[in-house]
């Protein structure tokens, strides 16, 4: 084909139109990505409604998580496997279906077979949306198309809790599925008629060891972290103890296959490239700090500050969609001025967030403080992410997209599940210790002081994961891209 032999990447062709290729993508992404938050309001409900307890109820959301981390780490095998045309069908067909049979589900097992066809799909879309912008645009203009993806991942999320509310109180639970199906179908029905294909497909050979250390890790490790909050004994609890030594012991023979197998079913050496290795860093520290507070700052809104969950939400409102708003900018500025432009002064306004949330988070605390500060910390998030993350696949030649993909994607559910459960142990522990130093420990006010210096604690490490993002930093330059031969004799 002549554009292929002509042109390196396809925006690069005057021939070619690659708008209806991003449209049809975003549509699916921006849809999908919206179904993780659009349940998280409608628990309470669903456990009426199917009359559930809490705890089965969170499979909704664990259980969700648990099949990303599953399927994410195989993307770069199916991306080798199948074209983008049918990978990106396949998917959002599997999430179609997914969400139909939840719109239906007579019963609660049904409802969860159909939330986990939708984490199918979800999982494997963003490996493919990453690879697919990769092989069309060239590293000089990976910023601002990286940019409107950071935008779908932060809109969405952002406004799931709020449409979420809406749709559950005026139309029922069901209608939180019905209303994206059509959506769904048409992102099918479009990229059916647009999308090409941009990959090659090699079909390296399948390593079925390397699937089951895989599928054993990741799924152990983000179920024992999902989970802890959820029992008593936390990470003490038999059933999220073992998840999480099994699942560890698991990765660490996974990695040791991948680095022996001569066909691995995710390339590390991707972290032969220091420009990657620092982005899959920052990216590791943003999300734990980003994921802790989406969480941590909610937690402290409804307890000492009293407020509902509904006004907490609308609190985190404004900094989440500037988020978003801010991605594409920032990827704009990233394709003129280089990562530590941004990346530098962020870092540095995210630890005075930190130190800020450290200092002055008490029960007197105004509301435009915090949505101040949160505004800024989630300016600053959008600064150093997308950066990070686009300098960092920049580096890598074009053979190992797909596994530089699947490494990011595999992250995200990984870091967040650790950050949160981590955090949220932190903040409890200090609250017994607190509460156990005191007199009356039932008294409302000192049940009260003990949440904050907890919420305190966090931030205090918060501040020092800030610190640590910004000496990485120092060390970030834009990263030119590697030619595959180069790649190898270096390798």
């Amino acid at each position: 084909m002549e554009t292929k032999e002509t042109y390196e990447f396809i925006a690069e062709d005057p021939k070619v139109n690659v708008r209806p290729i991003v449209i049809s993508i975003i549509i699916g992404a921006f849809f999908a990505i919206l179904n993780e938050t659009l349940l998280n309001i409608a628990l309470t409900t669903l456990m009426k409604e199917f009359d559930v307890s809490l705890t089965s109820v969170q499979w909704m959301a664990t259980g969700f998580m648990l099949v990303m981390g599953i399927v994410i780490p195989i993307s770069a095998l199916l991306l080798q496997w199948f074209t983008t045309r049918q990978m990106f069908l396949g998917t959002m067909s599997v999430f179609t279906i997914g969400t139909i049979i939840c719109a239906a589900a007579p019963v609660f097992p049904v409802l969860i077979a159909g939330r986990m066809l939708q984490a199918v799909g979800t999982g494997l879309l963003m490996p493919i949306i990453f690879n697919t912008f990769l092989l069309i645009y060239p590293p000089h203009r990976r910023g601002a198309v990286m940019g409107v993806v950071g935008l779908v991942i932060m809109f969405a999320p952002a406004i799931g809790p709020t449409l979420s509310g809406i749709i559950v109180e005026h139309l029922g639970w069901r209608f939180l599925f019905i209303t994206v199906i059509p959506f769904a179908l048409f992102s099918i029905i479009f990229a059916y008629k647009y999308l090409v294909n941009v990959s090659e497909v090699t079909k390296p050979k399948i390593d079925f060891i390397s699937m089951l250390f895989s599928t054993i890790g990741f799924g152990g490790i983000v179920y024992g972290f999902s989970a802890a909050g959820g029992y008593d004994e936390g990470f003490l609890a038999p059933i999220v103890l073992t998840s999480i030594i099994v699942g560890g012991l698991s990765i660490i023979c996974f990695v040791i296959r991948q680095l022996k197998v001569e066909e691995p079913l995710m390339d590390l050496r991707v972290f032969r490239f220091p420009m990657f290795t620092i982005g899959v860093l920052m990216f590791v520290l943003i999300i734990m700090i980003m994921f802790s507070s989406e969480l941590i700052l909610p937690l402290y809104m409804q307890g000492p500050l009293l407020l509902t969950a509904a006004t907490a939400g609308l609190v985190l409102l404004p900094g989440s969609l500037l988020n978003g708003l801010m991605s594409p900018i920032t990827g704009k500025l990233f394709d003129k001025f280089g990562p530590r432009v941004l990346m530098i002064p962020a870092t540095i306004v995210l630890s005075t967030i930190m130190f800020l949330f450290r200092s002055f988070l008490t029960e007197h605390t105004s509301l435009p403080f915090i949505i101040g500060c949160y505004m800024l910390l989630m300016l600053s998030v959008s600064a150093i992410m997308m950066p990070s993350q686009t300098n960092g696949l920049n580096q890598l030649p074009k053979r190992l997209y797909p596994h530089g993909t699947a490494v990011m994607s595999t992250i995200q559910p990984v870091a967040g599940a650790i950050g949160v459960s981590v955090f949220i142990s932190i903040m409890n522990a200090e609250q017994t210790r607190y509460l156990s130093n005191q007199a009356n420990p039932t008294n409302p006010q000192v049940i009260s002081d003990a949440m904050i210096s907890g919420v305190q604690l966090v931030y205090t490490i918060g501040f020092i994961i800030a610190l640590v993002a910004f000496v990485l930093t120092l060390f970030v330059h834009r990263a030119e891209p590697i030619e595959d031969h180069d790649a190898t004799q270096a390798e």
